[in-house]
């Protein structure tokens, strides 16, 4: 990326490209934005190699998985096992994200679970992990704001260069 980690103005629009057709190939990208075919295949190399662009897995829905329940479980855990409870964790397929965070909490996990009795495995399971001393589980009833950047892509385009 130009600016080192940073996204701009033209990666910006190439990327809101990206969003609006997935599947398009670079030459379609260089249409849509107005770039040439070799700017779009540079930047997007650039932000791939940089970061600015994650996993392309295809987001799946749980649900069509067989698991309509999701959770996030605050997880309290002995300092210095903090990377082996991570391990751990990652090795649990219902767990979808975990996150270091500040505060009393050590860890925030996203899991999902196919009903009640399996959301009581999937937590007996995190608490069974050597160094956790303690989870707080709350159910997810609806998601009201799903994930996006969008907004934020947006919003670069419109903030004046400098």
């Amino acid at each position: 990326m130009p600016n080192g980690d940073r996204i701009d103005v033209m990666d910006a629009r190439l990327l809101l490209a990206l969003i609006e057709r997935p599947r398009s190939t670079t030459v379609a990208l260089a249409d849509q934005t107005g770039l040439s075919r070799n700017t779009v295949q540079a930047r997007l190399a650039k932000l791939e190699e940089g970061g600015g662009l994650e996993s392309f897995e295809r987001r799946i829905s749980p649900r069509r998985l067989g698991h309509p329940l999701t959770v996030f479980a605050a997880v309290q855990v002995v300092q210095r096992m903090l990377d082996e409870v991570a391990e751990a964790l990652a090795d649990i397929p219902e767990v979808l994200q975990v996150y270091s965070v500040s505060g009393p909490t050590d860890l925030m996990v996203q899991a999902v679970a196919a009903d009640a009795d399996d959301l009581y495995r999937i937590a007996g399971m995190m608490l069974a992990i050597p160094g956790v001393e303690r989870t707080t589980t709350s159910l997810v009833t609806r998601e009201i704001v799903a994930y996006r950047t969008t907004p934020l892509l947006r919003r670069l385009l419109q903030t004046p260069t400098s």
